[in-house]
């Protein structure tokens, strides 16, 4: 018997969950494309962070793992002991 697994979710599908989930309350002002390049899956992450809670928050995080993005809360923390 094969243990059938799910492949980790690429940025194209997250994309569309986030779409799917949050269109209404965090993603109003945004275009759904057909074909989301990283960058427009970013753009969707970065909304989502703004715009969203914090279960959407969870899925922004999603997003930029999928397209080898540090997550912003990451980047963030670099900037900040930079500054120190």
């Amino acid at each position: 018997m094969s243990e059938s697994r799910t492949p980790p979710d690429d940025f194209a599908s997250l994309y569309r969950r986030a779409f799917a989930r949050y269109r209404m309350d965090a993603l109003w002002n945004l275009r759904v494309f057909d074909q989301p390049t990283q960058e427009d899956a970013l753009v969707v992450a970065r909304a989502l962070r703004r715009e969203g809670g914090r279960e959407s928050r969870r899925l922004a995080e999603q997003i930029e793992q999928a397209c080898g993005a540090a997550p912003l809360r990451t980047m963030l923390q670099e900037a900040t002991m930079k500054a120190k």
